[in-house]
């Protein structure tokens, strides 16, 4: 039995070590590889990028109070981390807001006017040379600014995941260390200081005088 359990505890704790260690690479090269990929992109940020320089675009532009303004500042900056990358999407989607007045994707007309506001009626929207209603050329900005944006956010995603997946792995090799400690330093051995502190107290219990 002392045996099975030594040979056990050993066991379960290798295990545990080979995934954190596992858990830690994987977890280092998703990190790698998002700060990888970034570079390539060679993103940097505009000088507004900043709480102060936001919040005076979006006053000129008469934007809606309910819009949240970023409080993160990546000005000048290269976009090279997943956290700087969610950053710089939360400031894209403040100047998608600026172009289209405030308005977003879902509420603005399909069909383009002459006067720029647009339209859900096609018989009423800006016709091509074949006789078709022209799309609203203010959707693209949504359309361009959702595509990046969401790339961006994906990499934050990504990011975040490979820190949690190091955490974990962290984790893991310390309750792996753990084990092993305990199995070979006889915590789980019977007649360990584990075993033996519970034949203590059982005895103690028998031995007892029963009370009156």
């Amino acid at each position: 039995m002392r045996r099975i359990l030594e040979f056990g505890g050993v066991a379960a704790g290798v295990v545990l070590v080979a995934f954190g260690v596992a858990a830690i690479v994987l977890g280092v090269n998703g990190q790698n590889t998002v700060q990888s990929n970034l570079k390539q992109q060679q993103i940097v940020g505009t000088p507004d990028m900043t709480p102060s320089g936001i919040a005076a675009e979006a006053k000129a532009a008469n934007l809606p109070a309910s819009i949240p303004l970023p409080t993160c500042s990546v000005a000048n900056q290269k976009i090279t981390t997943g956290a700087k990358a969610r950053c710089f999407a939360q400031y894209m989607q403040i100047h998608a807001y600026e172009a289209t007045g405030g308005v977003p994707y879902s509420q603005m007309p399909r069909y383009a006017t002459a006067n720029g506001k647009g339209t859900n009626d096609a018989t009423q929207a800006l016709k091509s040379a074949s006789g078709q209603p022209l799309d609203n050329p203010a959707r693209d900005i949504w359309v361009t600014e959702t595509a990046l944006t969401t790339a961006l956010n994906t990499s934050y995603m990504a990011s975040q995941l490979a820190m949690f997946g190091i955490v974990v792995g962290i984790a893991l090799l310390l309750s792996g260390f753990g084990f092993v400690i305990l199995a070979l330093g006889g915590a789980l051995n019977e007649g360990g200081w584990l075993f033996a502190r519970a034949q203590k107290a059982a005895a103690a219990k028998t031995t007892a005088p029963a009370s009156a």
